[in-house]
């Protein structure tokens, strides 16, 4: 009898931006799954945290500092995470940022800082783990964190939605280029989910407004609404599923 597709024991998984918000949450989730995890980001006391909980949980993780704005620091950290834990089979690509301005206020440095971390950077990381994937010739999964503001336009983020767009049609072309090394490659399209950044925001009425006005299931979305649709794409459920971008946003994008 086969193992619960689901499952991922056995499996190395490199999480970016895991130090807070859905990035530690993806990281908790593999582990929880049996995977073991390289939590990875720039806040090292916050990644000691989170590994120090997914192994009281009973899970494996290590921390692994890394900038994926930089492709030398890019480089040693991949090399790091597969010293230690072996081959990486699952990569989500989740480390961005947003800044909140209205179009006509944003600076060149605003725009460059959005697009170096969200797109560059995930396309650093993408470049470097796919690289080992093909060497190792194991297959693999690469998870590309999108978001609903890649096909919603959203106000005064501009700069965001743009770097959102890439990564979904990054994620296309790097599925038709992977597909013949048996690397699935696919995203998740977050709306509106409550993190530690956003959190007294949706707590406002305007916030409150908002929701009860873009989001037809009428709610704000938690961390763990993204459980299924990670599991569905880092496990073996998926393996018939590659440039797919699946949208978990209380049905926003279609509203």
């Amino acid at each position: 009898m086969s193992a619960p597709p689901y499952r991922l024991d056995g499996k190395v998984a490199l999480v970016t931006g895991a130090s807070r918000g859905l990035g530690r949450r993806f990281a908790q989730t593999l582990a929880g799954a049996g995977a073991r995890v390289a939590a990875t980001g720039r806040a090292t006391e916050l990644l000691d945290g989170l590994v120090g909980e997914i192994g009281e949980a009973g899970g494996t993780a290590r921390a692994f500092p890394l900038d994926v704005t930089e492709a030398a620091g890019v480089r040693a950290a991949v090399a790091a995470v597969e010293e230690t834990l072996g081959p990486i089979g699952i990569l989500v690509n989740n480390s961005g940022i947003a800044i909140t301005k209205p179009f006509l206020k944003f600076e060149e440095s605003d725009w460059d800082r959005v697009m170096d971390t969200n797109l560059k950077g995930a396309w650093l990381v993408a470049r470097e783990v796919a690289e080992r994937m093909v060497a190792h010739a194991r297959g693999g999964k690469i998870i590309n964190i999108a978001s609903i503001g890649a096909s919603v336009a959203l106000g005064q983020l501009s700069a965001y939605c743009v770097s959102k767009a890439g990564i979904a049609h990054l994620t296309r072309t790097m599925a038709v280029e992977l597909a013949r090394y048996d690397i699935q490659v696919n995203a998740i399209a977050p709306g509106y989910v409550e993190t530690d950044m956003n959190r007294d925001f949706f707590a406002t009425s305007g916030g409150k407004d908002l929701i009860r006005r873009a989001v037809p299931q009428r709610r704000l979305g938690q961390p763990e609404d993204l459980d299924g649709a990670l599991m569905l794409l880092a496990s073996d459920a998926s393996r018939f599923m590659t440039g797919s971008i699946i949208a978990v946003d209380g049905g926003h994008s279609i509203a």
